[in-house]
């Protein structure tokens, strides 16, 4: 258990760095929605790292890529809204491997407005468990 408490510590500590910069004034500046996209990729690897622990001592195995942790998060009701996690994923995926203005912007959008309450959430959630 004190794997899965330092992996929820860890997500939680990168949750609240990256709701430093949750505020509509991030989107206006290429730093802190650069600054901002890349919290974000490190919250989303830990918080799928985290989850994929965490249902590994529930017993659930053979959850080895981001996708299939999530499928299962959610199939264990840890996160409600499927397709906004999948779009995280898709998000972190593009954000990782080319860089875009239009799809940065638009992102920054997303994590703002979708990502950080569904992030946050989970956080809540799990807190009373781990």
């Amino acid at each position: 258990m004190d794997r899965i408490l330092q992996k929820y510590e860890n997500t939680s500590r990168a949750l609240k760095k990256l709701c430093e910069l949750d505020n509509k004034e991030t989107l206006d500046s290429d730093i802190f929605r650069d600054a901002l996209i890349q919290r974000f990729e490190f919250t989303f690897e830990l918080t799928w790292k985290f989850l994929k622990v965490y249902l590994e001592d529930q017993g659930i195995n053979d959850i080895n890529s981001p996708k299939s942790v999530l499928k299962a998060a959610y199939a264990e009701r840890l996160i409600n809204e499927e397709m906004v996690w999948i779009n995280m994923l898709r998000s972190r995926n593009l954000t990782s491997h080319i860089y875009s203005e239009k799809t940065a912007i638009e992102i920054s959008e997303s994590i703002l407005k979708d990502y950080i309450p569904q992030l946050k959430k989970l956080v809540e959630t799990m807190e009373g468990v781990v």
